[in-house]
């Protein structure tokens, strides 16, 4: 089976166990920043850490205006927060400055590849958090792949060692944006829950019998 026909059996297996999911477009300046607040921590510390963000400033508006340190302390529950605040203000900041208003919406006009290459240019945002922002806010075709996501496509075979795990999927996905959607939130959720970094349940895996590792 080659690779491409093995991602449709892999997405099928998936739905089969996980089912359809239900995502509505996300704001996208929004999900830019809860994106780099979900960067090296859980999903738990990053919800607590927005959820306190937004208490504290009540809009990104007012978090463009605080000093960076102030950030810092709303949002140090989910980690590397002096490091996370300092990337939110400066990305906000620009956003302001070069579009004169806190809206990325030009965004969805664009091409994707220089779409992605403006995000990009922003330090802390790297092909994931670019890519999340360009899927699930503006229906574009990115497959973005997170740490669950690159240990388990390479476990299926799908990812060399040495590949770049963005160039490789997005060239063997179609671009299809409904797809990309199910296929990333369904292998982060095997990932989480069977495909563990040690220890993983391949007897529990719906993908257990074609994948070259299983147990």
């Amino acid at each position: 089976m080659n690779a491409k026909k093995k991602i449709d059996w892999i997405e099928k297996r998936l739905l089969d166990r996980y089912s359809e999911v239900e995502i509505a477009r996300s704001d996208p300046i929004e999900e830019l920043i809860t994106t780099i607040l979900s960067q090296n921590t859980n999903d738990t510390n990053r919800d607590r850490a927005c959820r306190s963000l937004i208490e504290h400033f009540g809009n990104l508006k007012e978090v463009m205006d605080a000093p960076a340190d102030e950030i810092a302390e709303a949002i140090k529950i989910g980690g590397l927060h002096n490091q996370k605040s300092i990337r939110i203000k400066n990305i906000l900041e620009r956003i302001a400055r070069e579009r004169g208003s806190l809206d990325i919406s030009f965004l969805a006009e664009l091409p994707l590849d220089e779409a992605m290459n403006w995000l990009l240019s922003f330090p802390g945002v790297g092909k994931k958090t670019a890519g999340i922002v360009m899927l699930f806010s503006f229906d574009k075709p990115y497959f973005p792949v997170d740490t669950h996501i690159r240990r388990v496509t390479q476990r299926l075979g799908l990812v060399g060692t040495k590949d770049d795990p963005h160039q490789r999927m997005n060239e063997l996905l179609p671009p299809d944006s409904g797809l990309m959607r199910r296929l990333h939130l369904h292998l982060i959720r095997l990932g989480r829950e069977v495909c563990h970094p040690r220890n993983p349940d391949c007897p529990n895996c719906p993908l257990s019998e074609r994948c070259p590792l299983a147990a």
